[in-house]
């Protein structure tokens, strides 16, 4: 028998895929795994068709489909004044995870450390795995809000870049600019490379800013930005992410991502490019939806006894284990709620490396039609009574 590479001893199947798992193997409602349960927009749908059609049906340039990738550009620099070239600075992606992957192993020597802000998103440890790097966790706790001097407190010699996730993965929190300065001024003074995951950019709620990093003094050249089409466009089977940098992370990065992957879906880049097209008012609406998704949430958690913090952004919400405490840890109670309440969520601890952190929360996804909420509302009802 011939053991695997040392390196991934510590990895595991992703807890959030297993969720999925088994909530299909019981019959769960799933509000476990981030992907909407409503289609996309009629016009994306028509224009893949459309592609498909038209031939776009081979490898496309690895970068990727040149409207596509100056879509992008002209829409961050309309949105945040960031500039781009869409000939050299542009990566378009299978997912906002190959990205933060690629980012790393652009980014980072093994042996370098990646600063991580947990909670985090399961992907991030693989993706420093897999470049050969130490992953070094920072906690934060309810209100979940950043101070630079305990985040300058895990930063090392070794340390070469941070991830930076807002609006954030589970906890529903958008950074201020406060928040965002604090993180510059540190990536400034140690020489830090930050590789911010802003995929839920347009999914934020009350009037918040979404602030990208790479617009704050001195971040420009040292951000690997990074975001996606499946959330916000509801396509996430689609597989379409981007990353943007300037040189010579940006070489370093498309170079990367055409070994990885040589292109993503060509047809749905094409599809993505007439997305990006949409009127302002489609995102109106979408946050106009996305809002009534969390009240319902939110409704229905506190009717049932969990604590939630409100979410700020995206589409998650993090909460205490309510009336299943007894039941266990985070783990425990994921596994009860898919076999006896119907309902599938994701253990809190999944979103932590330090270990004994996150057992008393658990993770609830809210990107569902009001009706699938109804019915989570109900399964809750009769079974937790």
């Amino acid at each position: 028998m011939h053991p695997p590479a040392r390196r991934l001893s510590k990895l595991r199947e992703s807890t959030i895929r297993e969720m999925t798992r088994l909530a299909l193997e019981h019959g769960a409602i799933n509000l476990a795994q981030g992907f909407p349960d409503f289609p996309p927009p009629a016009e994306v749908l028509a224009a893949a068709h459309a592609a498909i059609d038209a031939g776009h049906n081979q490898y496309a340039i690895t970068w990727g489909v040149k409207p596509l990738r100056d879509a992008l550009t002209a829409k961050l620099r309309e949105r945040y004044g960031l500039e781009f070239d869409p000939e050299r600075h542009v990566a378009v992606t299978c997912g906002v995870t190959e990205a933060i992957g690629a980012a790393l192993l652009a980014a980072v020597d093994p042996g370098g450390e990646v600063l991580i802000i947990e909670p985090f998103h399961e992907n991030y440890l693989p993706a420093a795995t897999f470049a050969g790097a130490d992953a070094v966790f920072h906690a934060l706790r309810p209100p979940y809000a950043i101070d630079p001097d305990e985040l300058r407190r895990a930063i090392t010699p070794r340390t070469r870049a941070i991830v930076v996730n807002s609006p954030h993965n589970p906890s529903g929190r958008v950074l201020t600019r406060e928040e965002l300065d604090g993180i510059a001024r540190l990536c400034i003074e140690h020489d830090l490379i930050a590789i911010t995951d802003e995929i839920y950019d347009r999914i934020i709620y009350d009037g918040r800013p979404h602030v990208p990093l790479a617009t704050l003094p001195g971040m420009a050249e040292r951000t690997i930005t990074i975001g996606g089409m499946g959330k916000t466009f509801a396509v996430t089977g689609w597989r379409l992410g981007f990353a943007c940098a300037q040189e010579p992370l940006a070489t370093a990065l498309r170079t990367v991502h055409d070994f990885l992957t040589i292109c993503a879906p060509t047809p749905l880049q094409h599809a993505a490019a007439a997305a990006l097209a949409l009127p302002e008012s489609y995102y109106e609406q979408l946050v106009r939806d996305y809002t009534a998704r969390r009240a319902r949430m939110l409704a229905i958690l506190t009717e049932h006894g969990f604590r939630a913090q409100n979410p700020e952004g995206a589409y998650y919400v993090l909460t205490d284990l309510g009336p299943l405490a007894g039941v266990g840890d985070d783990h425990a109670v994921a596994r009860h709620m898919i076999r006896e309440v119907g309902v599938a969520v994701v253990p809190g601890s999944s979103f932590y490396g330090t270990p004994g952190l996150g057992h008393d929360t658990i993770r609830w996804a809210f990107a569902k039609r009001l009706e699938t909420l109804d019915a989570v509302a109900e399964r809750l009802r009769a079974r937790l009574a």
